[in-house]
C-alpha cells in the first residue's frame, strides 16, 4: 500500500500517526511545531484520507504499510508520535521494529483501550452536524458553541469549548471524518470486538515513552492510559485536567511545551 504522506521540515525523523477518524493532515497541531526542528512524516493510514483502499483489511496491515513507508523514505530510526489509534500502532511498531523506533509519544491511547462513552441519541447526531457545519463557516461563533456545540457529541470529545478547539474541529476533524472509509472503520471495530489487549507485551518496548492523557476522556479513559504507562519499562505519564480525547486541540501550547521538555530530557530519542 502506497500511503499518501505529508512531510515537513528537516532533521531527525518523527513519524506521526493519526487516530480514527483521522488523516495525516489532522496532525498539523504537532507537525507545524515539530517540523521547525525535525522532519515530520505524517501518512494517511490505509483507508483514511487520500490513502484509498476498497477491499477489507486487518489492523496488522497498517504495520506492514508503515514498514514499507519507512523504507520508502529511507528512515533507519525515528521517533513515533501516535494519537489514539495512532498510539496503538506506534506501540505495535516499536515491538515489531525495535531497532528503528527510538522513542514513543503516546497521546490519548492505551494498549488495552476502554471507554465509558454514554449511548448516542438522534439529538446528539443532529446537534453535532449543525455545530460542525456552523464551525466551518465561523469557528469563533460563540452562539453556535453554546447552543449546539456544548449539546452535541463534541461535549464528550472536548471539555474546553473554545474557538481554538472548534477551529481545529472545523479544519481537521470534519474533513478527516468525511474521508474515513467504512473499511477502515470495520477493521478497527473488528479488533475492538476481539478484545484488543497488548498490555502483557509492553515489557518488550525498551525505548523511552511519554504517555499523555485527558482526564475526562470518554473514548480511551485516562485510567487505561495510566495502565499502559505503568507497564512500559521507561515511561513518563501526564494527565491534563478538564480535557478530553481531543485535548491537543484544547491546550495545544501547553501540550507542545511538555513534549519539548520531554525531548530535551531524552535526547537519545532524537539522535541519529
Amino acid at each position: 500500500m502506497h500511503l499518501n504522506t505529508y512531510t515537513k521540515g528537516q532533521g531527525f525523523p518523527i513519524l506521526c500517526l493519526h487516530g480514527h477518524p483521522g488523516s495525516g493532515s489532522s496532525l498539523s497541531v504537532f507537525t507545524n511545531h515539530l517540523s521547525q526542528r525535525f522532519q515530520t512524516i505524517a501518512p494517511d493510514l490505509r483507508g483514511y484520507g487520500n490513502s484509498r483502499f476498497n477491499d477489507n483489511f486487518a489492523m496488522t496491515d497498517h504495520l506492514s504499510d508503515l514498514e514499507v513507508l519507512l523504507d520508502r523514505f529511507q528512515v533507519e530510526k525515528c521517533l513515533v508520535l501516535g494519537w489514539s489509534l495512532g498510539g496503538i500502532l506506534a506501540m505495535e511498531l516499536a515491538q515489531r521494529l525495535p531497532q528503528r523506533v527510538s522513542g514513543l509519544i503516546l497521546i490519548a491511547t492505551a494498549a488495552r483501550p476502554h471507554g465509558n462513552h454514554p449511548p448516542i441519541t438522534w439529538q446528539d447526531n443532529l446537534y453535532t452536524g449543525i455545530a460542525a457545519l456552523l464551525s466551518i463557516v465561523n469557528p469563533n461563533w460563540q452562539w453556535n458553541i453554546d447552543t449546539f456545540g456544548k449539546r452535541s457529541l463534541f461535549r464528550y470529545l472536548i471539555q474546553q469549548h473554545t474557538p481554538t478547539a472548534y477551529k481545529y474541529i472545523a479544519s481537521c476533524a470534519i474533513p478527516a471524518y468525511l474521508q474515513t472509509s467504512d473499511k477502515a472503520t470495520r477493521a478497527l471495530y473488528s479488533a475492538i470486538r476481539a478484545g484488543y489487549n497488548k498490555v502483557g507485551d509492553l515489557n518488550q518496548i525498551q525505548c523511552p515513552s511519554l504517555v499523555l492523557a485527558g482526564k475526562e476522556d470518554r473514548h480511551i479513559t485516562a485510567e487505561c492510559s495510566l495502565e499502559t504507562s505503568q507497564h512500559l519499562p521507561w515511561s513518563q505519564f501526564h494527565c491534563y485536567p478538564n480535557t478530553a480525547h481531543l485535548f491537543p486541540w484544547e491546550i495545544p501550547q501547553q501540550l507542545l511545551n511538555d513534549i519539548d521538555c520531554w525531548l530535551k530530557d531524552n535526547p537519545q530519542t532524537i539522535r541519529f
